[in-house]
């Protein structure tokens, strides 16, 4: 049993389908497709059913997952030790991300990291908070940065860095709210609302948002990216909560909430106390030193070694 065959099984649950997998894996989908089989081949059992239109876990397949979770965290920590060795020349650190994060730039910070260790290798997945929290905790990252849905964090993360952000209402240009640049949750009952999909964290605080105000929200519209919310309120469909600089991005009217301002907390995250992985130190590193004046952070100084 190989690595790489317990690696492109890992692939195919986590893409959902072998033609997704082996896109990401970079590879062509019959390659996979044999890897698979050989190791279904070796373990002397089918892993999926592929007899429906998506592809499926068989009784053997869920058996394997946490062990191929394992070995596979094993062959990363084992790449790592030589990393670290080699004073960062090659590693690979993995970081998650909400889709709507604004307090960071971080296609900026990544190039910025590249440029200081180019051999390191960068993986950036997004993704719901609570699978990017489940993801941290299994080891599949080694950092994300969060919106909790609640005070704290599960046990065993920690959070490196917090940064609160503002969240406004945008609108279509010429909607009656544009031109009077604020308003109260209470007078939106009327009000058509663009929703961003559930389990995120913006739909965490627009929804504990109106629990606490007692707005029964009218959504017509659910959506699972961000460009297709902001493109809904700018045809009029309804109008949605945002953070503020992805409002201003988008050139529609920013509407402020008054009683009460809601925001959200963002925070980097990652196993307590402190990576592991030299690659994801040096990146948390970079990251924590990384978040510009004004940009709310408390408590993103770079934490002590150890």
């Amino acid at each position: 049993m190989e690595i790489r065959q317990l690696r492109h099984f890992m692939a195919v649950v986590e893409e959902g389908g072998f033609t997704a997998a082996a896109r990401a894996e970079l590879i062509v989908q019959s390659a996979l497709s044999t890897s698979v089989r050989n190791l279904e081949r070796e373990l002397g059992a089918d892993l999926f059913d592929r007899t429906g239109r998506r592809v499926v876990l068989t009784e053997a397949g869920r058996a394997l997952l946490p062990q191929a979770r394992a070995l596979l965290a094993g062959a990363v920590a084992a790449k790592e030790a030589v990393a670290a060795v080699a004073g960062l020349a090659t590693g690979r650190v993995s970081i998650g991300t909400i889709q709507t994060l604004t307090c960071v730039d971080l296609p900026a910070e990544l190039a910025a990291f590249h440029r200081e260790f180019p051999g390191v290798q960068v993986s950036v997945k997004d993704a719901t908070v609570g699978e990017l929290t489940e993801a941290l905790r299994a080891g599949e990252l080694d950092l994300a940065y969060l919106a909790p849905d609640g005070p704290g964090l599960p046990d065993g993360l920690s959070a490196f860095a917090t940064w609160h952000e503002e969240l406004v209402l945008i609108t279509a240009p010429g909607h009656p709210l544009a031109a009077a640049g604020r308003t109260l949750v209470r007078d939106l009952a009327d009000e058509a609302f663009i929703d961003f999909r559930a389990g995120t964290g913006l739909e965490s605080a627009v929804r504990r948002l109106a629990a606490h105000c007692r707005l029964e929200r009218r959504i017509t519209c659910d959506v699972t990216q961000i460009r297709l919310l902001v493109d809904l309120v700018r045809a009029g469909i309804g109008v949605a909560f945002v953070p503020r600089p992805i409002g201003e991005e988008a050139g529609l009217p920013c509407v402020r909430i008054r009683q009460p301002e809601p925001g959200r907390t963002v925070v980097l995250a990652g196993r307590a106390p402190r990576p592991r992985n030299p690659a994801a130190v040096a990146l948390l590193d970079h990251l924590t030193g990384a978040a510009p004046a004004g940009a709310g952070r408390r408590g993103g100084r770079r934490p002590d070694a150890g």
